[in-house]
């Protein structure tokens, strides 16, 4: 099966509600079933359980998920909206496919956002979040020791959304999600490419040592310095591949 720059698979295919163990868990209360469908399917696409360019049945879902189709249709529009999924007039819904050009516009997109963050955070230094991510930035240092990728990639996760709600827009915050949630489906993490994670780390501290600082400016050019080094590596990872 042929596979696309960002080591997906290029053609589509069906959903294999057996072999995928989708599940919403526990019960979800009354009211709440399309938001547990739609979080169960959001999570299985960022994690890549459900890949790109696959299509999405709502009676496989339906059987899966152990709920009548109602909740699946609303889900599967939800995550339309949110483009993580496209809807092909008379076949139903696929996994919105990611491509190179899906990569480098999300970063482009991403270094301005993610510096505008940090500058507004820097602006504001809301109580405690200068010490929030040192706390983040000292138990990423302490995976980094052990090599634990898993746990670099949820940190590095947290100390972002940190510095996104510090801004205290709640729109550049909406804006970021979709971001992150883009990011997430980029496949293999940066960290694992030579020296990435330590490079890392150093733009992290750069970043709050402007923060702390309560310099808008400086922590605005660090952040978005970090992000470009970060499209970077992961366009080299693509080539390496």
């Amino acid at each position: 099966m042929a596979t696309s720059e960002t080591g997906q698979t290029d053609n589509p295919g069906e959903l294999s509600g057996e072999s995928l163990g989708l599940s919403l868990g526990v019960a979800p209360t009354h009211g709440s079933t399309t938001d547990a469908v739609t979080n169960v399917l959001r999570e299985a696409i960022l994690d890549g359980t459900l890949p790109p360019s696959t299509w999405l049945r709502e009676d496989e879902l339906s059987k899966q998920l152990n709920v009548s189709r109602t909740p699946v249709r609303e889900a599967l529009r939800r995550l339309t909206d949110e483009q993580l999924t496209v809807r092909e007039a008379n076949r139903g819904t696929v996994v919105a496919p990611m491509s190179i050009d899906d990569v480098l516009a999300v970063y482009m997109v991403r270094e301005t956002l993610e510096g505008m963050a940090a500058r507004m955070a820097a602006r504001r230094r809301p109580a405690g979040v200068v010490e929030e991510l040192a706390d983040i930035q000292k138990q990423m240092e302490a995976a980094a020791v052990t090599a634990d990728t898993v746990a670099l990639v949820r940190l590095n996760l947290e100390f972002h959304r940190v510095l996104r709600r510090a801004s205290g827009n709640p729109y550049l915050d909406r804006f970021l999600v979709q971001v992150e949630h883009a990011v997430r489906r980029f496949g293999v993490s940066t960290f694992h490419h030579p020296g990435r994670t330590a490079k890392t780390l150093e733009e992290h501290y750069a970043i709050i040592e402007a923060v702390a600082a309560g310099d808008p400016e400086l922590a605005e050019r660090r952040a978005a310095e970090h992000m470009r080094l970060a499209r970077e590596t992961r366009i080299q990872s693509i080539l390496d591949v």
